[in-house]
């Protein structure tokens, strides 16, 4: 049952962003101590919700949300470190949700090694945000597409030739909701935590001010030593800090 004391509480918290025809909800900030190699760091922690509906009032978010499954639905959110929005430097990364990588810690790929290891970097350089971008799975094509690129991995195509072969581009990614989110929670340049080209075109076409590029690799294995070749030869994916020529 919804009460005046929830609507006062969530009224500061609940920021509505203009998006062409549709409207982002960014709720936080939240604090959210995290382990991070058994010491504990506090990070501001934000979600949003983009929807097609304008609601004006908290009330009416919260009367809608509760009516609605979003348990079944997927959103992104983002972390936060440091004076994000006034510091003159700042690092980002837009890190694509890895349910195999992230959160079992498969060895297929490198992106459980780069989500810990790109929070490392936003702490030791004192202020920057992880944006967890949950619509990106498999770059894109869902986890239950993944699970059948994987069943054609093994049976020898690499990742591009697999998302193709179900239908799918090699990267159907978007990052223009990610992207205004940002534009709210700083103005100022930032540097951007990647190996992929089309995450800084992505950036700059929408406007935004990218002072640098910080190199993310490692954890390479016999296991993912195909998938790492693939993102670079086939990608055109950064390796370390220079551009596969």
């Amino acid at each position: 049952m919804l009460t005046a004391n929830a609507v006062d509480m969530l009224k500061d918290k609940i920021k509505l962003i203009q998006q062409n025809e549709k409207v982002i909800y960014l709720v936080g900030p939240i604090k959210l101590p995290v382990n991070l190699d058994g010491k504990t760091v506090t990070f501001q922690w934000y979600c949003w919700l983009q929807c097609e509906e304008l609601m004006d009032s908290t009330e009416k978010i919260i009367d809608k949300l509760s009516s609605v499954n979003l348990a079944e639905m997927q959103q992104s959110s983002v972390l936060v470190y440091g004076d994000f929005k006034n510091a003159e430097d700042a690092v980002v990364r837009m890190h694509s949700i890895c349910h195999t990588g992230d959160i079992f810690g498969s060895k297929r790929c490198d992106c459980g090694y780069q989500l810990k290891e790109s929070m490392k970097m936003i702490v030791d350089h004192g202020t920057g945000a992880l944006f967890y971008l949950a619509n990106h799975e498999g770059r894109g094509i869902g986890l239950f597409s993944k699970a059948m690129a994987y069943v054609l991995q093994e049976n020898g195509m690499d990742t591009v030739e697999a998302n193709l072969s179900l239908g799918f581009k090699d990267d159907v990614r978007n990052y223009d909701d990610a992207i205004e989110v940002l534009k709210s929670l700083r103005s100022k340049q930032v540097a951007i935590i990647t190996n992929n080209p089309r995450k800084m075109e992505a950036l700059r076409k929408s406007g935004f001010d990218i002072s640098d590029r910080e190199p993310l690799w490692g954890d390479e294995s016999e296991f993912n030593k195909l998938y790492l070749q693939t993102k670079v030869n086939r990608s055109g994916h950064f390796k370390g800090g220079q551009p596969n020529e």
